[in-house]
Parts: structure tokens; sequence; C-alpha cells
């Protein structure tokens, strides 16, 4: 480390703030690839944030009482990579200089579980506000559910920093309107207004009064006008803690401050200034120290006191947990069973069996039977809908709308905004402590993909309810008629797609979907009632669970062909297969409701399920054909939808565009011919 000279307070304010400039604007340069411009500018928000007002405990990012940082605006990486090295994280002086290099640690983007001390994914803009909306319902909730008078365990806070660009998004928008009508008065944010996008000043395409429009979704506001008072920021931030709405601070900064060529200009935005330029702002800066990432010993210093400090507060915190344990012994264990991820005995006993008397259902109806029946023994599962909780079946009966005046309640209640909804839902799960899920209809998939590629990209244990999932929404039209986003889906990594063909196997897809980790589940249920298969005849729905398997073998068990089916479409493979049977056809119908638990599951099983010298094979499914082509091999045949549908009853769009026993049967034979 570089030696510093004394300095006065003020002087060191100064340098612990050039500092992260520095340090930010040096590793873009050996990236030759980044953001430089944000992390100069923000350098006095943070400085302020991160050593006076943010409880976080450096040496342990997981401290469970910490407030949240989010950098919405996650191309300004380097400026959290430099806090958490300032501040005393795992992170090294070493890790910065691999900033966006093969196997870093300081990614482009800051990315969830690759960095100590980030909390969420960010890059696409506008989802880092919706996930600490999330964040901030998910405190708002424990506290409301854990607290007890002497005892405000969860009173922390959720910070976020958002540039012009997250802002403009619409994402943001959804996400501020519900945060402004839930109250959450524990969410204060930051607006970077420079001015400044990748195109130019923002004047080319916003003239939007920010501070008036979050004024209307029920927001204090409040403006600093230069961006390097840090006096005035903190006095902002002290300001907002005592309100009981959500806070803007609204910050007036010029991008790439220091340097003086490209200060309050796009061109740092998204490149590196260049070595000159880098020289010419540490000469501006009054920057002493000649050597790239020379860090001063008393900025270093000063920033590192966060890690006594940290220590200190949970300390605190640790003992007021340790009252609270005494006193109430089963909250205290419940919260550790939730937060540590862990199910109760016994929570899946209340999901329903349903015999062949049943008659048809629709899986969407079966699905909010399995809902309210494990709801009771899972209250961290916590969710809603936007706007079509009665048609999606997710509302936990008996359960009162949670936000703005309740915040124990129940059902989220999220209005039309599919997008910030699943971001919100990300940011709860990130929180800890529950297991949100999210409803809508399948063709509003378009809406959540964001949030839903994320959540895959992050891990998340996330369950999206997705009903009316095929043309069997009939007469509302192609308009609403999903056709490609269960392909879609599968494509994406990490996502689990469940498509349950009857009550039994929505029950079972509740149970795989509470038990999965590693990504989010989609359930895909169907808006049309559907037989219930008659399990004293065909296998148990318990196989949903491997992905795939055998419903209804041939009667000497040595198939000639096969028919793959999911959802809706398996009551169609029986009857075609019944049909064939008559004609003397030995044909197997294999469910596969999962196609990602079943590519998991051993060579063996798949090849016990579907034998690989059987090549007259047949899938069935009212979607796009893409995912199939795997599972039916060169030989086989899909009947499927490669193009949108049309407005008119359901029955009738399945019948003209053959899925029906007898078109399938013709299919199979026709591939048996071959």
């Amino acid at each position: 480390m570089a030696e510093a000279v004394v300095t006065d307070l003020e002087t060191l304010d100064e340098l612990c703030i050039n500092t992260v400039r520095v340090l930010s604007m040096e590793a873009v340069q050996q990236a030759n690839s980044g953001h430089p411009g944000a992390p100069m500018a923000l350098a006095p928000i943070t400085y302020i944030l991160w050593t006076k007002h943010l409880r976080h405990n450096p040496k342990n990012p997981n401290w469970l009482a910490r407030d949240r940082f989010v950098l919405s605006c996650g191309h300004a990486s380097m400026l959290l990579y430099s806090l958490l090295h300032l501040t005393g994280y795992d992170l090294s002086l070493e890790d910065i200089k691999n900033f966006r290099q093969w196997g870093s640690r300081t990614p482009g983007h800051p990315e969830f579980g690759a960095t100590p001390g980030v909390e969420t994914t960010t890059g696409p803009l506008g989802q880092g506000v919706a996930n600490a909306v999330g964040m901030a319902l998910a405190q708002a909730r424990l506290a409301a559910e854990f607290g007890r008078p002497g005892h405000d365990v969860f009173d922390h806070w959720t910070y976020f920093l958002a540039s012009d660009g997250d802002v403009m998004e619409g994402v943001s928008h959804e996400a501020a309107s519900l945060a402004g009508h839930w109250k959450l008065g524990k969410l204060i944010g930051f607006y970077d207004e420079n001015q400044i996008t990748i195109d130019g000043a923002t004047d080319l395409a916003m003239s939007d009064d920010t501070e008036r429009r979050f004024e209307a979704y029920g927001w204090d506001v409040q403006r600093v006008e230069d961006g390097n008072d840090v006096a005035a920021i903190d006095r902002a931030i002290s300001a907002a803690k005592a309100s009981d709405k959500p806070s803007l601070i609204i910050v007036r900064t010029q991008i790439a401050y220091g340097s003086p060529n490209k200060q309050g200009t796009a061109d740092s935005h998204g490149a590196p200034l260049g070595e000159e330029e880098v020289r010419l702002t540490k000469q501006n800066l009054g920057w002493e120290f000649e050597k790239a990432f020379a860090i001063p010993k008393e900025a270093l210093g000063h920033w590192r006191r966060c890690i006594e400090r940290g220590a200190a507060l949970q300390a605190e915190w640790d003992q007021q947990f340790a009252a609270y344990e005494v006193e109430y012994p089963d909250l205290a264990a419940e919260l550790s069973r939730r937060i540590n991820g862990e199910l109760p005995d016994g929570w899946d006993d209340a999901l329903p069996t349903y015999g062949s008397e049943t008659g048809p259902l629709a899986t969407r109806a079966a699905s909010g039977q399995a809902l309210n029946a494990i709801a009771p023994a899972l209250p961290e599962l916590i969710g809603g809908s936007a706007d079509l909780a009665g048609s999606n079946k997710t509302l936990v009966k008996g359960g009162t709308p949670m936000g703005r005046d309740d915040y124990a309640g129940r059902n989220v209640y999220f209005g039309v905004r599919e997008h910030g909804m699943g971001s919100i839902a990300n940011g709860m799960a990130l929180h800890g402590g529950f297991l949100p899920y999210t409803a809508t209809f399948l063709v509003f998939y378009d809406y959540m993909k964001p949030p839903i590629r994320l959540a895959a990209l992050m891990g998340l244990k996330t369950i999206y309810v997705f009903s009316h999932d095929s043309i069997g929404v009939g007469e509302d039209g192609p308009t609403h008629q999903p056709i490609e986003m269960l392909a879609n889906m599968r494509a994406t990594p990490n996502v689990t797609v469940i498509r349950p063909a009857d009550a039994n196997e929505t029950a079972e897809a509740w149970r795989a979907a509470i038990k999965h980790h590693g990504g989010p589940v989609v359930l895909s249920l169907t808006r049309q009632k559907v037989p219930t298969i008659d399990r004293t005849r065909f296998a148990d729905a318990a196989g949903l669970s491997r992905g795939a398997y055998v419903l209804a073998d041939a009667a000497n068990g040595k198939p000639e062909a096969i028919i793959i089916a999911s959802g809706s479409e398996v009551g169609v493979a029986l009857d075609a297969r019944e049909r064939l049977d008559r004609e003397g056809l030995a044909v197997r119908v294999v469910s596969m409701p999962c196609m990602e638990f079943f590519a998991d599951q051993p060579t063996d099983y798949q090849e016990e399920v579907l034998p690989s010298d059987v090549t007259a094979r047949v899938a069935v499914e009212a979607g796009h054909p893409m995912p199939w082509y795997r599972w039916v091999g060169e030989q086989g045949d899909i009947v499927a939808l490669d193009h949108f549908g049309a407005s008119a009853p359901g029955k009738e769009l399945f019948q003209q565009y053959g899925f029906t026993g007898d078109a399938v049967a013709a299919r199979v034979k026709g591939v048996l011919a071959r």
C-alpha cells in the first residue's frame, strides 16, 4: 500500500471518495472494458452511506439483520466492488485487478453468489429497483410476523441506487407504484440524476418530472443539487429514515467527475477513459500516487473501520435476538427453519388425491386446492397474482391482503404489473424467509421473462403459476393463446417447467416445486377441464418427480410405438392408445410433465421409459414443437403448433388442429408405416 500524508477530516473524506474513483477507473482501464463514469460520480453518496448509515458486517455478509444495498445500475459494478474491497469484505485487490476476466469474482455486472456482499444480480436496468421493493416487502412481512413488543428483530433498511436508465424502464414504474401503495417506509432509493445515457443527454428521450412522479406514487422525495456535498447527502438520508413512506433522494451528479475531458459526457459511460485521461484525472483530483491500484493507507484505514462497526452492530443484534429466543422460543425456531430453507415434517400430508370418480377438473382448479392444502403448513409460501387470482386460483383461503395496512396478510395483490410482480418476488426470495409464488396467464410470460431469467441465473427458489396454458383458452383468440412460451421457458437454463396432466399430477407438481432447489419452477396449468386419470388402471402420478413415466404400457410390455405427451394432451394420448389397441397395435403412453426432471434421470431409467429400439414415437403438446425433437428422435413425429391459434371454442380448436384421439392415432400409424 502506498503511504499518504496526514489529513484533516474533510480532506480524509475527499481522499476516501477519490480512492473509489481512482480504483474504479483504473480497473476499467486495465480490463479495457466497463463503465467508469457512474462510479466516479457516485463515490460520495456511497461513501457516506456505507461508512455511516448502512448496517452491515463485512466479515459476515449474510448477517440476517443487515441492511440491504442494491446497485440497480449494475453497469456501475466497479463502484460496488471498490466498496466491498475497501470496507473489508472477502474481495481482494487482485480480484479488483481481474475485473471482467475469466473466472473473476468481479464480473462485468454484479452477480449474486459470485461476490460476497452482492445482494442480487443486476444489469438489466430497473430490475434492482424492483428487487429492492421485494426485499423491503419481505422485511415488513417478517417484522409483522415475528416482531413482538420490545423485540424489533427485523427493523433493517433496504437501499437502492438507480440511474437515469433505471427510472426510464417500465419495471421500476410498476415496482415504485406498489412500494408507495404498500407504504414501505424502510425503503430508501437514490436516483443518480447525471442526465447522461449512452446515446447522449437524457433530454434526447426524457422530459419526465421524476420528483413529482414518485410523489404521486406516494413516496417522500428530496433533492440534493450537488452530488459531492456529503453533508447534504447525510442529512437527506437521516430525513428519509424519519419518514413512514418509501423515500427517493434525487442527487444531481456529474458522470466521470474529475475527468478533465470526459466529465459530464456520454464518452465516459460505457468505455474506459483511456490511459492519458486516467493520468490527467488523477492530476485533476490531486491524486499523489502514480502506481496503479495504489490505496492510501489512511483512506483504507478509515474505510476498514466498517469491520469494527459491523461486528459491534451484529453483536448488539445477536444479544437482542438471544433475549427474543428466550421469551419466544417457538417463534425463534420457526424463523430459523425458514431462513435455513428447511421444510417442516408432514408439510405435504394434506395434499389431495383424486379418484376417477372426481370427474374432469381443470389443473388450475386442482392447483388451487393443492396450494390451500399445503399453505397452513408453509407460512413462508407467500404470493399472489397480477389481477387474476380468481382465474389462476392462487388465493389462500382465509388470508388477508398483504401490504399497506396489514403486512401480516397472506395474499399479495400485484395489480396488472407482471414485470414488477416477478422482480418483486425475486427480491423476496433473495431477502430470505420466504418461498414466493406469482401467477398470471401463460401468454403473459412475455411480460415476466426478464425476472424469470434472472431468477434462473441466480438459482432462486421461486414458483411461477401460469394458467390458461394452450389454445384451450378458446374464444379469447391468438392474443391470449400461448404457442411458443413453453419452448422459450424450456430453453432457459435452470428453469424447470412442469405441465401436469390431471389433478393428481398437479398435486405432485406442487410437491416437486416445493422440494426443488437450483432455480425457479413454472407450473403450466389448463383453463379447461381435463379428465382425472384412473390411477387404478394406470400408473401412479408420483412418477412426475422423475419428469416422465410410463403411464400406460402395451399389453405385453413391448411397445411397437410410444406416444409422449404433457398436460391436457395426455388424455388425448390415452384416447389414441385405446383406438390403436383395438386395431391390434401395441402402444405405450408416456406422460412427460417435466423435461428437465427427466433429462436429469440416470440413463438406465430414461432407457426404461423410452427404449432406444422403439423409434416409432409421437409427441403431443398444444404448443411449439421445438422442445420435443430431442425425445422423438429422427424417426418420430410431433403433433404440435408452429403457428398461432384462432378465436373459437377450445374444443373446436383442438379438433381443427389435430389434437384428438383419431388424429394422433393416424400420426402413430404413419410413423409405423415408414
